[in-house]
């Protein structure tokens, strides 16, 4: 009993030890993710990451500043997952694509998924000028620019109408992930994907491996 109970022990004790500011950043992020950013009040954040108000409001001037450190983390944590399928494929960027496709439709149907949290972010504050939602945008935006050049690297014709395609293809998956699990739209989000892609860059589709 002792010496399957220490693991556990030690976890502890390495997450009490962190700086205040860490604890907050990443019992926020996980909070706004599943419950949405506008539900979570400031009392649950700094209860359920051990400290104290004037802790967070040291780290973060409002809550609002939390929200978009938060998104920082997502957007950072995003792109670079995008970048990582790339690479794993440096001299085909079809095959990037479809393995970041894939890794994306497999989280998309897992029962606890709740879409895109910088697409969600956007959803709940209209506002323009809200701090979440000028961190999502650029996220967007970002991530826009990086699909055209992919598409214009698979050789498309237009590469941005197929580049607006995909991201249309890829922003359906967050909002019918979080409806529909396993067995919803976003697990023929490779297929569809291939037809996309086969069509603008005139190219047969690739066998389905999955």
């Amino acid at each position: 009993m002792t010496k399957k109970a220490a693991p556990r022990k030690r976890q502890i004790v390495a997450a009490a030890g962190k700086p205040a500011a860490e604890r907050i950043r990443e019992t926020a992020r996980d909070l706004f993710y599943r419950q949405g950013i506008r539900a979570v009040g400031v009392d649950e954040i700094v209860a359920r990451a051990g400290v104290t108000k004037p802790s967070l409001y040291r780290s973060f001037a409002s809550k609002d500043e939390l929200a978009a450190a938060c998104l920082r983390d997502r957007s950072d944590d995003y792109l670079r997952r995008f970048d990582a399928a790339m690479t794993a494929h440096p001299d085909n960027p079809r095959a990037g694509f479809r393995l970041w496709l894939e890794q994306l439709s497999q989280k998309a149907t897992k029962p606890d998924y709740r879409g895109c949290a910088l697409t969600n972010a956007a959803v709940e504050y209209p506002e323009r000028k809200h701090p979440a939602r000028l961190v999502a945008a650029a996220n967007k935006r970002e991530f826009r620019a990086r699909l055209r050049k992919v598409a214009a690297a698979m050789g498309a014709q237009e590469p941005d109408v197929l580049a607006d395609a995909l991201l249309l293809l890829v922003e359906g998956a967050y909002a019918t992930g979080q409806l529909f699990g396993a067995d919803g739209p976003a697990r023929v989000l490779v297929k569809a994907a291939d037809a996309m892609i086969a069509m603008w860059c005139n190219v047969a589709r690739p066998a389905h491996t999955s």
